[in-house]
């Protein structure tokens, strides 16, 4: 095999949640360009028609499901339905939708923490537990589930967003352990501060963001296309030996 047809994901079947945007739309797109055949969830309808435009560029099939993963039921049922578009199996799983409540410990609310839990952990549990079926009867599969370096390192005010962060690294790995038998390679990516809409909300203040930019020896932060990437790469066969892993791409932040 070339390294072009290893690092290639052309004709294979894949499902980006959080698709409308970000990361999510990012990640969509680079799969499609790279071949494969995408199905984007998300809850915003005029935005997941702006993904659909921009998968459907590339020239390949792409399908649009509507839900919510804010509760396990809306998951679970986003899942039946992406895999029903995509004809009964997906190579390829990204869990991407996440949600960031900033705020210290003493004054999160009870509603943030339990939102946080339910998309950024529960929500991929869910998903994939109804999408790995026939990943394990065809004895291959891609999942990829996008963390963050606050899944490694503890930051102010994240603190909701760190706990939920630490367990899907854990999930990640569990999920590498009881489908590796099956040849699923199950990875997470951890990207330090990604200029997304909701990444630009939270950091776009100079008095917030200068400090952490300081710990970065690269000197700045991310796009989404750099995060998309390296899901492209762990979704092709040139990673088929990379599994349980959680993968930081922060510009060397957690190097110091």
């Amino acid at each position: 095999m070339s390294y072009a047809d290893r690092f290639t994901v052309s004709g294979k079947k894949a499902i980006v949640t959080g698709g409308s945007r970000g990361i999510g739309q990012a990640c969509a797109v680079v799969l499609a360009e790279a071949g494969a055949e995408v199905a984007i969830v998300g809850r915003d309808t005029a935005a997941l028609a702006e993904s659909e435009a921009l998968v459907k560029a590339a020239g390949n099939p792409v399908h649009v499901v509507t839900g919510d993963v804010l509760t396990a039921s809306g998951a679970r049922q986003a899942a039946r339905d992406a895999l029903a578009a995509l004809g009964g199996v997906a190579d390829i799983v990204v869990n991407c939708a996440g949600i960031a409540r900033i705020a210290p410990l003493t004054e999160l609310s009870q509603e943030d923490w339990d939102d946080t839990i339910a998309v950024n952990l529960t929500a991929p549990f869910a998903f994939t537990q109804e999408v790995v079926g026939p990943m394990i009867a065809q004895k291959s599969g891609k999942v990829v589930n996008i963390s963050s370096q606050a899944g490694v390192i503890a930051l102010d005010g994240h603190g909701a967003y760190c706990a939920s962060k630490g367990g899907i690294n854990m999930l990640t790995k569990m999920m590498a352990l009881e489908w590796g038998p099956s040849n699923i390679q199950v990875n997470a990516v951890a990207p330090t501060v990604i200029l997304t809409p909701m990444g630009t909300k939270v950091w776009g203040d100079p008095a917030k963001a200068d400090p952490m930019l300081a710990k970065i020896p690269l000197g700045r932060f991310g796009q989404p296309v750099e995060v998309a990437d390296l899901v492209l790469f762990l979704s092709s066969s040139a990673s088929d030996l990379i599994t349980g892993d959680v993968i930081l791409i922060d510009g060397g932040y957690t190097a110091i």
